[in-house]
């Protein structure tokens, strides 16, 4: 996991937390031993978007009515965009996929790389803190804010 932790400029604390965020349900599902996959992480990491995205949002356009706020955020954090940030630091290289996942092309799915940048920032504000959380969004998010 040495590689993405330089991918990402960030190095884990509790390593397990990158093994969570980088697995995909369908392996956890494959293997059946109760282990975990990335979508509580996903769900918390979610949320610590929002807010970064959010308040980033309102300090640059402190002119933009909410509705033009909402619209921006939108675009930021739809699953295209993910998509693109996900790309941008290779995640669909690490994630731990089932073999009926891996041979369907899920590796290269806009949905599993969406849902594991999502998990990864779950895992960082976990491992961190939100400064660290906020770190890593806002340089991965960087070309999109500008």
């Amino acid at each position: 996991m040495d590689s993405i932790e330089n991918r990402i400029n960030y190095s884990f604390e509790n390593p397990d937390l990158l093994s969570e965020a980088l697995t995909h349900p369908s392996l956890a599902y494959e293997n059946q031993d109760g282990g975990s996959d990335n979508q509580r992480l996903e769900f918390l990491g979610d949320a610590v978007l929002q807010l970064v995205l959010t308040h980033e949002l309102f300090i640059i356009f402190p002119d933009f009515p909410e509705g033009q706020l909402t619209k921006l955020r939108s675009r930021l954090v739809s699953t295209k965009a993910l998509e693109e940030y996900a790309l941008g630091i290779d995640l669909g290289t690490f994630v731990l996929l089932g073999k009926g996942e891996e041979r369907t092309g899920g590796r290269e799915r806009r949905g599993v790389l969406a849902d594991a940048f999502e998990a990864l920032i779950g895992a960082i504000y976990l491992d961190s803190g939100f400064e660290a959380a906020k770190v890593f969004i806002l340089n991965s998010c960087k070309i999109k804010l500008v």
